[in-house]
């Protein structure tokens, strides 16, 4: 059993985008824009207002805002070098930013229509995006050359990352399934279906053994992508989860939600460990530090709030100890016996638990930074007893009290978890895996067609500025 870690602390809140807060990540090193190494890292966000920013926890340093894109911006990501930054956007490109004072950066066409997700693989050579034109593409980072296409998903594409040892993708889309990419093969390994709602995010967990995806019917799942197994089902939120991030040792995962809140799920308990307040609004992005030791949010509020986590403290600060112990505990821990039998006897270890949506703090001063509801309870799906504490952020104060809570289990739990495990007739399976493989076929055929209308429209494209020049050449001529 891990130690019950110290209560998140906010330490900065950000106000400076004009819209909706669409993506956030945290930089590793950012020696480019001050000459002195910055601690904390630097998070940088998108927004529906089309900018990138990067902000600065120190008061007395400004935030860099990057104008370049036409249209909104839906996601961004720091290469694991720190020495790039990739955003997407609503006008179907991908820009590489310098994140730097002169704010360079290039530009190129991904995809057909809006691109919603970039990420870099491990080594920062290549990168994967994800697109409302159905297709995931994976690029090279050096000149943006592109590589291969990934096909067979039916409706728009929400998010797409790489494994962390790059060997896979996993990608989860409006079809209502999450489907499995060997990066090698170009094949789609197996894909997880989502009956009541699709994944808005999706993401792997450190060790590579298991993926947490953010659905819109407010649960986080977390599958085992070896036996393919739903191995844990929150149902803790009121509203569509938006996003989620590991923290990087893989024990605790973080959501953010419609329903305004943030919460931070322990899961080699299989608890609900922390509800977070602060978002006026759905809260649209969260992710975690890539030491753990920060986690950020934005929200449609317009607002960045940067939290210390303060698991380290309970933890030790020993990363790699950290994550042997994680990943220890994941492949040794016993599910629990009350537990749904879909849940049972999974490889990774993971207790299997479906938590009960929690209840919210009435009548909080919007004014207290820190509010914290101790909550003992014992779960009918877990086997001990712990503590759920409710955390209410605001930048103008520090004041902390504790209150008792009584909890409640909630029969919504038993009914969507058993509903998770149902089957469907054979005869239906068979002929929906039929019209499933003429629509790949279909889709498959449009892509194509429409890489070559790319590849043709760059061509004319092409033409036209060597007719251009040779214009200019003979008007130049003729004036001589």
């Amino acid at each position: 059993m891990t130690s019950a870690p110290s209560d998140p602390t906010l330490e900065r809140h950000f106000k400076g985008h004009r819209d909706n807060v669409t993506s956030v990540d945290f930089s590793c090193n950012m020696k480019q824009i001050v000459p002195t190494p910055v601690l904390p890292p630097l998070p940088a966000t998108g927004s529906h207002d089309s900018c990138v920013m990067i902000w600065n926890m120190k008061p007395q340093m400004r935030a860099y805002r990057f104008d370049g894109h036409k249209d909104a911006v839906t996601s961004v990501q720091f290469s694991p070098s720190g020495h790039l930054v990739a955003s997407a956007s609503r006008d179907k490109t991908v820009r590489l930013w310098m994140p730097s004072m002169k704010a360079e950066s290039t530009a190129f066409r991904a995809h057909t229509a809006t691109v919603r997700s970039v990420n870099f693989s491990g080594d920062g050579q290549n990168l994967v995006t994800a697109s409302d034109d159905k297709t995931i593409k994976v690029w090279t980072v050096h000149r943006q050359k592109f590589l291969f296409s990934l096909n067979q998903h039916i409706n728009w594409v929400r998010c797409a990352k790489f494994s962390p040892d790059d060997r896979l993708i996993v990608s989860s889309s409006d079809d209502k399934t999450i489907k499995l990419w060997d990066k090698n093969s170009r094949e789609c390994i197996h894909s997880f279906y989502e009956h009541a709602g699709y994944a808005n995010h999706v993401d792997f967990h450190p060790s590579g053994t298991c993926i947490a995806a953010a659905s819109t019917d407010n649960s986080v799942k977390v599958w085992d992508i070896r036996s393919h197994k739903m191995l844990q089902h929150y149902q803790v939120h009121s509203g569509a989860v938006n996003s989620l991030s590991f923290h990087p040792a893989g024990n605790f995962l973080i959501t953010a939600s419609s329903d305004s809140t943030m919460k931070i799920l322990d899961l080699v308990e299989g608890k609900l460990l922390y509800t977070l307040h602060g978002h006026q609004g759905p809260v649209t992005c969260v992710a975690f530090s890539r030491t753990g030791e920060y986690f950020a949010s934005g929200g449609s509020d317009e607002q960045v709030m940067v939290w210390k986590s303060n698991f380290d403290c309970a933890e030790g600060s020993d990363g790699a100890r950290l994550q042997h112990k994680t990943t220890s505990s994941l492949q040794t821990l016993p599910a629990s016996s009350t537990a749904h039998p879909a849940f049972n006897s999974h490889p990774s270890g993971l207790r299997s638990q479906a938590s009960e949506p929690s209840e919210y703090c009435n009548g909080q001063d919007s004014h207290t930074a820190v509010h914290t509801q101790s909550n003992s309870r014992s779960h009918s799906r877990a086997t001990q007893s712990h503590t759920h504490r409710h955390l209410s952020a605001s930048s103008s104060s520090t004041h902390q009290t504790q209150t008792r809570g009584v909890p409640q289990d909630s029969p919504q739990v038993q009914a969507q978890s058993q509903a998770s495990d149902g089957g469907v007739p054979p005869g239906l399976a068979s002929t929906l895996e039929h019209i499933i493989g003429q629509l790949d076929i279909l889709t498959q055929t449009v892509s194509i067609l429409e890489q070559r209308l790319t590849l043709t429209e760059d061509k004319l494209k092409e033409c036209l500025e060597n007719q251009m020049e040779i214009g200019l050449h003979l008007q130049r001529q003729g004036e001589v």
